[in-house]
């Protein structure tokens, strides 16, 4: 098992505060940056993709999602009640597509 050690960067107090609350809205901390940053560094030789803040949609996904997994709920109380569900949701998108 790799043992985990700390990188110190030194950037301006009022980057790392703007950062820190700009990440929180996706739910990442810098440390979590500063990880993903170095990983696609290491396995594919480039920085990583642009990453933007999700907007309202996503973040009420993210919300509930976050609330469900604390809960301990799921969504679907089944395999069979998400396949329905996915299924319900693939036909209105071909309706949508046939009725173009």
């Amino acid at each position: 098992m790799a043992s985990e050690v700390p990188v110190h960067a030194t950037v301006d107090a009022w980057l790392k505060e703007e950062a820190a609350t700009i990440l929180s809205e996706i739910g990442l901390t810098l440390s979590d940056v500063m990880r993903m940053a170095l990983v696609r560094v290491v396995e594919c030789g480039t920085l990583p993709p642009e990453l933007r803040v999700p907007n309202a949609e996503t973040r009420a996904a993210m919300a509930e999602s976050r609330t469900a997994m604390a809960e301990r709920r799921a969504r679907f109380r089944s395999a069979g009640e998400l396949s329905d569900a996915l299924d319900r949701e693939m036909g209105k998108e071909m309706g949508k597509e046939i009725g173009k």
